[in-house]
């Protein structure tokens, strides 16, 4: 495994690591991430990226039971949560489209001070933990002030309650005036943000934030490296059973994993894959990874073995060269957003 800096702060974070969105408590029990995250932690993964909305609640307690289970030293693992939707029912609106029922979202997003207060003592109650690690406001709140929103975050730093906290999906001007108000008022500022980030979904992380990295010392936790799956070539003949696509509450996914022209373009990928001696997923991943602003990409299984395979892209970075990158380049960038 190899580790980077996250972002300009001290902390060192495994060049991969292990998300539980979708997967934990509803389809890995406490039994099976017990399993997978020693599995992991024997790879030299240190952190493991969480949210509270995930599974609305449970996910963060069935990766709080396991880590319990397994006794590790508090120094030698990092996690994570993410606030903004709260716990609670949807409102029928919301159903069939991203962040629906199953991901356990009430629709009032907020980051303010009170609900940032209690869903950090809610994270912190149902993982089982003393801290967090990395605390992320999950989506930018336009009706807080953010003034409030950084004041809230910088005092869960200076309460102990966590050790960093950063954004995930913020715009570039919301991330530096995030930062900016800290700065002014000697405030914790953010270290971190969590973007999507794959072949085909790469403008953000390459060109919006490319100021921040040297201005600010921003880092990134990187999410989705597969595009959902669509990167494993699963689905250039529709839709597979048992897979992500085919589950009810993702059903927003179906089209763009089916997508005509990005699968063609995977089919070309493949290729490279195959003269690289690996698979098409440990190819996209090991991509991600190479980025040097990306601290870590975070990858997601529901089984063992898709988790051993994706962490074995960590090997596959050495065989990136600069033609590698380019022909990678040539074939999904007029594709990519």
């Amino acid at each position: 495994m190899q580790y980077k800096r996250l972002g300009q702060s001290g902390l060192q974070v495994s060049a991969l690591s292990v998300g539980s969105w979708v997967t934990y408590a509803n389809q890995v029990n406490v039994k099976e991430a017990k399993e997978m995250l020693a599995l992991a932690m024997d790879q030299g993964v240190n952190f493991f990226d969480n949210a509270e909305v995930y599974a609305n609640g449970k996910s963060e307690e069935v990766m709080g039971d396991a880590i319990k289970a397994l006794k590790w030293p508090r120094l030698n693992y990092i996690v994570s949560t993410k606030f903004y939707w709260g716990l609670g029912k949807p409102d029928s609106k919301s159903e069939g489209k991203p962040d629906s029922q199953s991901l356990g979202i009430n629709r009032k997003n907020t980051l303010n001070r009170k609900y940032l207060m209690q869903a950090m003592d809610g994270s912190l109650k149902r993982m089982g933990l003393d801290f967090i690690d990395l605390v992320y406001c999950h989506r930018p709140d336009p009706h807080t002030p953010i003034e409030e929103t950084v004041r809230a975050m910088s005092d869960m730093i200076t309460q102990g309650k966590a050790l960093y906290w950063g954004t995930s999906e913020w715009s570039a001007d919301e991330i530096r005036a995030a930062w900016g108000i800290a700065d002014k008022h000697h405030l914790h500022k953010p270290v971190m943000e969590q973007p999507q980030y794959n072949l085909f979904h790469r403008k953000r992380v390459e060109h919006e934030y490319a100021r921040l990295y040297e201005d600010i010392g921003l880092g990134l936790t990187t999410w989705s490296p597969l595009a959902s799956g669509l990167l494993t070539g699963k689905y250039r003949n529709g839709v597979p059973k048992g897979s992500r696509g085919a589950r009810k509450e993702m059903s927003f996914l179906v089209d763009g994993l089916t997508n005509d022209a990005k699968n063609s373009a995977v089919s070309r990928l493949e290729v490279i894959a195959d003269e690289l001696d690996c698979t098409m997923g440990q190819l996209a991943i090991a991509w991600a990874a190479h980025n040097p602003h990306v601290s870590t990409v975070i990858t997601g299984a529901s089984k063992i073995g898709q988790l051993q395979d994706n962490l074995a892209a960590i090997d596959v970075l050495a065989r990136l060269s600069p033609d590698v990158m380019a022909q990678m380049d040539r074939i999904t960038s007029p594709l990519a957003q």
